[in-house]
């Protein structure tokens, strides 16, 4: 269990690493690729929350964050005004877009020591916890 706490570090760092030249966090490029993946759709904070790699109680201050930089902007929706709507912006689609690239980077980086076999065993072997 050390080891594979050891190695979770490991791989976190280098993520975060990857990361910072563009200032944002994991938890932050977590939340942006969810609201890509709405395709243009507003979320809310519970549906950010619960697509959430790291389960977190503090996704509003994630968002706000975002907004800070332009990637997000927040409204409230028109049907329902007590409904909080999150979008991603288009500058915070381009900065997306270039990080693709970096993650991809580190991806390779992390796993070029295994085999397309290795790691087809290794997922079978985490998908047990």
């Amino acid at each position: 269990m050390i080891h594979l706490a050891l190695v979770s570090n490991k791989i976190n760092e280098q993520f975060a690493t990857a990361l910072k030249p563009y200032g944002i966090s994991k938890q932050q490029f977590n939340v942006l690729r969810i609201l890509r993946g709405q395709k243009g759709k507003p979320s809310n904070l519970c549906t950010i929350n619960e697509r959430m790699v790291t389960k977190m109680s503090n996704t509003t201050r994630l968002v706000d964050k975002l907004i800070t930089k332009g990637y997000v902007e927040r409204s409230v929706c028109e049907s329902n005004r007590r409904k909080v709507e999150i979008l991603i912006t288009e500058k915070g689609t381009t900065v997306l877009e270039k990080l693709d690239a970096t993650m991809e980077n580190t991806e390779n980086d992390i796993l070029g020591n295994f085999t397309n076999k290795e790691l087809e065993e290794f997922n079978i072997l985490l998908d047990k916890f």
